[in-house]
């Protein structure tokens, strides 16, 4: 598998839907095509951006739910 198409994989996997939690990780089909190397460069990335998320939203909304429930709000 070249770079290009495992940095997609690691791509995939870091923005699906997690949970709230930051411990538990959604399995994605992606997750099983990865290298070790991979994984553990998709696991990192995944807690990073849940940290990131966190501190943008309480909550724990996306900006895509943010943004949805903003054109709910003012329809």
């Amino acid at each position: 598998m070249s770079d290009a198409d495992e940095g997609t994989l690691i791509e995939e996997v870091v923005g699906a839907f997690r949970p709230r939690d930051p411990r538990s990780l959604v399995p994605l089909p992606a997750w099983h095509d990865l290298s070790p190397v991979g994984r553990e460069q998709a696991y990192e990335q995944s807690v990073t951006m849940r940290a990131i998320e966190a501190a943008l939203d309480p909550n724990g909304y996306s900006a895509t739910v943010r943004a949805v429930l903003g054109r709910i709000q003012g329809a």
